[in-house]
């Protein structure tokens, strides 16, 4: 009698760990977390209410800041100033004569000030010209009583008037111009608005007065400061032309000349008589009645929020240290 050549298929005996990504004993129960944390409730309110008192010592801690702003309009609408304005005229009978007036891109004098005002060497000019430095480095609040700033006696010396505060090796005690600048640029924001072309200048600070106060300031120098920029170049350019002027004896090119120099000299009388001269005020800054910061109902409630998420963590830390020695002692 012949034998089956062929073999029965042979079963594989699996075992019990491969077929299940857990073992009993690692095994989640829901329902035995939820226990775990019902046992352990006081710990989790005693941590949420921890978590709430730290919320509410560092609200209270917080002083008040307050917000003032300004809103603004560009009092010109045209591109570019000066010889570069000019160029767009008369650059090419100029260049007949072999005169070269410039030309090239420009800007919009709006968008030319908002970045003036935004950078380094304008702001802190501003702090050094109105004398903010302690205002700025020292100060931790306002006296509600007399409204003046309390200024922290680790960092300045009223009476002596000088610098105190501990500093690294290497470094002085009087804080230097980059310092100045990151402080003051997270207090002044001036920004533009793309579509209607609104400028708006805020100031926060600890005090609502001295905030309008520097809203005021900062536009007005601001102002100065690129109408000072412009008579220069205007004046600049007007003994420019007025030498290219002598060099020619070409009728044609006198009279271009002339031309340039009469609209460079009304640039510099319009800006001698206006003294917003960039920027014209739609809605001046106020003294404001409401801080702005901090918010301190936000803050105990994410305080809240914080310690009853570090009270459930706890509470399952212990859980799952208790379920593993009892595991190993098994």
């Amino acid at each position: 009698m012949s034998q089956n050549n062929h073999s029965s298929p042979t079963t594989t005996t699996i075992p019990a760990y491969y077929m299940s990504p857990m073992s009993g004993d690692d095994e989640i129960d829901l329902l035995e977390l939820w226990n775990a944390l019902l046992i352990r409730k006081f710990l989790i309110l005693f941590v949420f209410t921890l978590g709430v008192a730290v919320s509410i010592g560092i609200a209270l801690w917080l002083p008040n800041v307050y917000t003032s702003t300004a809103t603004l309009v560009p009092s010109e609408e045209q591109k570019g100033s000066g010889l570069s304005a000019l160029a767009n005229q008369f650059g090419g009978l100029a260049s007949l004569a072999g005169v070269n007036i410039g030309g090239g891109a420009t800007n919009d004098k709006a968008s030319v000030a908002i970045e003036i005002a935004n950078s380094r060497q304008f702001r802190v000019r501003f702090v050094h010209e109105h004398h903010l430095e302690v205002a700025l480095m020292a100060s931790n609040g306002v006296n509600k009583k007399t409204g003046e700033l309390k200024i922290d006696s680790k960092i300045y010396d009223v009476q002596q008037q000088r610098w105190v505060r501990h500093v690294s090796e290497g470094r002085a005690a009087v804080p230097t111009d980059w310092e100045l600048f990151k402080v003051i640029n997270k207090l002044i924001t001036i920004t533009q608005d793309k579509k209607s072309g609104f400028v708006t200048v805020s100031v926060d600070f600890y005090s609502p007065q001295l905030a309008k106060q520097w809203t005021d300031w900062f536009i007005a120098d601001l102002n100065q400061y690129m109408k000072n920029r412009d008579q220069v170049e205007a004046k600049r350019n007007i003994a420019y032309l007025k030498q290219q002027l002598e060099k020619t004896s070409v009728a044609d090119m006198q009279t271009v000349f002339y031309q340039l120099i009469e609209e460079q000299t009304k640039t510099l009388m319009l800006s001698e008589v206006n003294p917003e001269y960039v920027f014209k005020t739609l809605d001046p800054a106020v003294v404001a009645e409401e801080k702005t910061k901090p918010k301190r109902a936000l803050i105990v409630i994410l305080g809240g929020i914080l310690g009853g998420m570090f009270g459930v963590i706890i509470a399952l830390i212990k859980y799952a240290a208790n379920r593993r020695n009892k595991s190993v002692a098994a």
